[in-house]
C-alpha cells in the first residue's frame, strides 16, 4: 500500500523528470504522427490505419476494463498478423512515405490546399513562368467586393488551379487567351473576361492590359495581377494604383500581394506548416537582398 507520504514525494519529484529532451521528444512524435495521418487522410492506408486503431483500443478495453483474457489474446494476434501483412498490403503506400522522407517532402510546399484550392506559392510560380516566357495575362483574385458582374463578360469555368491550364488559356490564339481571369478561393472561376479600362491620364502610354487591371482596382477592392507580353516584366494594381517590379523583385513582391489577397490559402496548419512558411518567407526575403546587392 502506498501511503500520502509517498505519493507527496512522487508529486515533488515529479518536475525533475521534466528535460528539454523530454520537450523535444514530445515535438518530434507530434511531427510525426501529424505527418502521417495527414498524408493518411481520405485514402486506402488511412481506411486501414483506423481499422488497426479500433482494435488497439479494443484490445486495451478487453484487457485493462473487462479482463477478458481469451478476446485479448484474440485481437493481440489479429494485430499481429496486421502488422506482419501490412508490409505486403500497403507496399506501396510504405514505399512513397519512405521516398518523401528522402526527399525531405516534408518541407516542400503543397500545390493546393486540403479544400482544393491552389496555394499563393503554386499561383506565384505560374505567373513568374508566364513572365519568363513573355505570354502575356491579365490575373484578378476576388477579395471583398464580388467580381461576378465582370463574369458574364466572360466564359465560366469555375476549375482547379493549374500551371497547365492557365498557360492554355492565354496562350495565342486560342479562344480565350484575350481578356482576364478571375480567381476566387483558390481557383479559376472565369476566363476572357472584359474589364473596365481606367481614364487616368498617366496610364496614356500603358497598354490595354495594365488600363483594364487599374479601372478594375479603381471599382472594387480586388488585386489584378499583369504580366506584359513585350518585355515580360510583372505588374501589381490595387487601389487604383499600378506597381510595377523588376525582375529581381518580382518574386518577393509578388508572393506577398498573393498571400495579402488569399489569406485563407497561405495561412498554413499545424506546426510543420509554420516551420515551412517561416523558412520559405526567410529564403525569399535572403534572394531579395542578394538581388539588390549584386545590382548594385
Amino acid at each position: 500500500m502506498i501511503s500520502i507520504e509517498q505519493i507527496k514525494d512522487m508529486i515533488c519529484s515529479a518536475p525533475a523528470h521534466f528535460s528539454l529532451s523530454g520537450i523535444v521528444q514530445v515535438m518530434l512524435l507530434y511531427i510525426a504522427i501529424y505527418s502521417i495521418l495527414k498524408s493518411a487522410k481520405g485514402s486506402r492506408f488511412g481506411q486501414a490505419l483506423l481499422g488497426v486503431g479500433v482494435l488497439a483500443a479494443l484490445f486495451s478495453f478487453f484487457k485493462f476494463v473487462l479482463h477478458f483474457d481469451v478476446l485479448s489474446k484474440i485481437v493481440t494476434y489479429l494485430l499481429i498478423y496486421l502488422a506482419i501483412s501490412s508490409v505486403v498490403i500497403f507496399q506501396p503506400e510504405i514505399r512513397r512515405f519512405l521516398a518523401t522522407v528522402g526527399a525531405l517532402g516534408f518541407f516542400e510546399k503543397p500545390k493546393h490546399t486540403p479544400d482544393g484550392a491552389a496555394t499563393p506559392e503554386l499561383i506565384k510560380d505560374t505567373i513568374l513562368l508566364l513572365a519568363r516566357e513573355k505570354m502575356g495575362a491579365l490575373i484578378a483574385f476576388e477579395r471583398g467586393i464580388s467580381l461576378r458582374a465582370h463574369e458574364t463578360t466572360g466564359v465560366i469555368l469555375d476549375s482547379v488551379f493549374s500551371t497547365e491550364l492557365v498557360k492554355t488559356i492565354f496562350t495565342p490564339p486560342l479562344p480565350l487567351h484575350d481578356g482576364g481571369m478571375v480567381i476566387r478561393d483558390g481557383r479559376i472561376s472565369s476566363a476572357h473576361c472584359i474589364f473596365p479600362v481606367s481614364s487616368q491620364p498617366e496610364l496614356s502610354s500603358s497598354g490595354m492590359r495594365h488600363r483594364a487591371a487599374v479601372g478594375l482596382s479603381e471599382e472594387t477592392d480586388a488585386l489584378v495581377v499583369i504580366v506584359s507580353e513585350e518585355r515580360g516584366t510583372v505588374s501589381v494594381a490595387h487601389n487604383g494604383r499600378i506597381y510595377r517590379y523588376s525582375e529581381r523583385d518580382a518574386e518577393y513582391q509578388l508572393q506577398r500581394w498573393i498571400e495579402k489577397a488569399m489569406p485563407e490559402a497561405s495561412s498554413e496548419r499545424g506546426f510543420v506548416g509554420f516551420i515551412r512558411s517561416t523558412v520559405h518567407k526567410v529564403l525569399l526575403k535572403l534572394h531579395s537582398r542578394k538581388a539588390k546587392g549584386g545590382k548594385k
